[in-house]
């Protein structure tokens, strides 16, 4: 199928690695020029020449932090301004902390609604500019599924997401109707480092091993395994396209039918 993605211009935020990556990987495959962001110069230039270098196709490292307006404004205008216009806006940064309720700080909370929220509110709000001079576009928001289904030992991110929800809904209804599609994917646990540290959460504070916590993590899943970052990115590249071009306000759950409670013991 062609996604008629060739020439478009993206922004990827937490992009050098993870989802963000595969994300990059996805669109330039498909014909796209992308910027990818994130906070470590040296591995962020490495990922965009690798990428470049595999697809043909631009893709521009822009060192930034989004949890500062002033750094997701400036790679944001950056990347437009190399492309001469953005196509698609991915936001993907951001990670929050594991823990349970008497256990999390303010400062917790207040990282996690920083970056995992707020960035993406920031990172839309600099995009829907540059997407309205195209004449339309698509942002395409990787959330997670704990805005759907909470875990108490994932609270912050539940938290989180579901906000980041309630703001793709938002952006979607208001922009919609000047062709900017706004919609979510919503993943729950994908093959990445980031896994790897909420699984060590979870044994933390559920007080099992971390084999355990793995085991339980595989039988929530009736498909039996844990997803990977390319089929995320496929979702999103999907949605990104002009195939998916009736595709608004939508939350897409990809966690193989999850089933929450089963992460109790």
């Amino acid at each position: 199928m062609d996604l008629q993605l060739t020439d478009k211009a993206a922004i990827i935020t937490g992009g050098s690695m993870g989802i963000g990556k595969a994300v990059a990987e996805g669109l330039t495959a498909e014909g796209c020029d992308v910027a990818i962001v994130a906070r470590g110069q040296e591995l962020l230039e490495e990922v965009a020449a690798e990428i470049a270098a595999a697809s043909g196709r631009r893709c521009i490292p822009l060192v930034g932090d989004m949890s500062s307006t002033e750094d997701a404004n400036r790679v944001v205008n950056a990347a437009a301004e190399a492309f001469g216009g953005l196509d698609i806006c991915v936001p993907n940064a951001g990670s929050s902390p594991g823990g349970l309720l008497e256990e999390l700080t303010d400062d917790q909370w207040n990282a996690s609604l920083q970056l995992k929220f707020m960035g993406h509110v920031r990172t839309v709000r600099a995009a829907v500019p540059h997407l309205r001079a195209r004449g339309g576009g698509s942002i395409v928001m990787v959330v997670g599924n704990d805005g759907l289904k909470p875990s108490y030992w994932e609270m912050t991110a539940g938290v989180a997401n579901a906000a980041d929800i309630n703001f793709a809904s938002s952006v979607a209804e208001q922009y919609g109707r000047i062709g900017i599609r706004c919609n979510t994917v919503n993943p729950g646990p994908v093959a990445t480092t980031r896994w790897d540290y909420l699984e060590e959460a979870m044994a933390r504070d559920k007080k099992i091993s971390r084999e355990r916590a793995h085991e339980i993590t595989i039988d929530s899943l009736p498909l039996g395994t844990i997803c990977t970052a390319e089929q995320v990115a496929d979702v999103v590249v999907f949605l990104a396209s002009d195939r998916g071009g009736y595709i608004n306000g939508a939350h897409i759950l990809l966690d193989g039918g999850q089933r929450k409670a089963l992460m109790d013991v």
